[in-house]
């Protein structure tokens, strides 16, 4: 079986959100696909059969993943295995993918809307901030801050979060004008990446980081189903239904959304770092 190593939501080699694909010669039961996930010890490990497409993380089997489809669709794509829109059949529904003549990846997810919630016992202390607003989206929390710079900045107590009732925590932030932020190597500025049309702006428009202790995942360096809930958030705060999320990690990545009501279209570019056989 052939197996893959892809550095998504970027256009650079050992940043954006690595995942493993591997391409299934025939049905393998889920005890395998956990332990290669597993061995491969990655955020996420994505297995694709004919058109059906799961994701595993280290730990458990995730319903959603947007930076493994991305890297799924990149393998097809540039391996000439497929030209041509891709439909994937996975436990969140059919999710439709397209490169576009910019060799930009789009994907079709569903909107995850963001509800208005109480803070939770133990969520201030945990990340160590005071939040400005506290939502809960369909997986996740979701954490408003004060600025870019305070995302960036966070040095949370992980195994304080895993007490949340939530797949992750989103923390977030309306992007403010400067560069690096006090006491991190992250720049606040998006990498130059190729926008939603030619000649759009790349500026961030919101940063974000996601903690996924709960599903294996510490901190996830680029994540694309937080998204899902980032862009009718920030649609609806900044007025605007096509934005551009900068994700404030270490490796650090850019996610381009377009919010149309019940969906959400994700965009990004990818790059393959590793290609191999899976001798098993």
């Amino acid at each position: 079986m052939r197996l893959f190593t892809v550095d998504a939501f970027t256009g650079t080699a050992f940043k954006g959100n690595p995942a493993a694909v591997c391409l299934l010669d025939s049905p393998v039961t889920d005890r395998w696909m956990q332990s290669v996930a597993a061995e491969m010890n990655l955020s996420e490990t994505a297995f694709l059969l004919g058109d059906s497409l799961r994701w595993f993380t280290p730990a458990v089997e995730v319903t959603l993943c947007g930076h493994a489809t991305l890297a799924t669709a990149h393998v097809l794509y540039s391996t000439g295995a497929a030209t041509g829109p891709l439909e994937f059949r996975t436990a969140s529904g059919t999710l439709t993918v397209n490169r576009r003549p910019d060799n930009m990846i789009t994907m079709d997810f569903p909107a995850k809307e963001v509800t208005s919630a109480t803070v939770p016992r133990g969520l201030e202390k945990a990340l160590g901030v005071t939040p400005v607003r506290v939502g809960k989206s369909q997986l996740d929390l979701l954490v408003e801050v004060d600025s870019a710079e305070t995302v960036a900045a966070l040095t949370p107590d992980i195994p304080a979060l895993t007490a949340l009732d939530a797949r992750g925590i989103i923390v977030t932030a309306p992007k403010t004008d400067t560069g690096t932020a006090a006491g991190t190597d992250t720049k606040l500025d998006a990498e130059p990446v190729a926008g939603p049309a030619a000649g759009a702006d790349t500026e961030p428009d919101f940063v974000s980081r996601f903690f996924a202790p709960n599903v294996g995942v510490p901190e996830d360096p680029v994540t694309g189903s937080a998204h899902c809930a980032l862009a009718p958030y920030w649609a609806d705060r900044l007025g605007r239904t096509s934005l551009v999320g900068a994700q404030l990690s270490k490796r650090g990545g850019i996610v381009h959304v377009t919010y149309t009501g019940e969906r959400v279209h994700l965009a990004g570019q990818a790059v393959t770092v590793i290609s191999g056989t899976l001798h098993l």
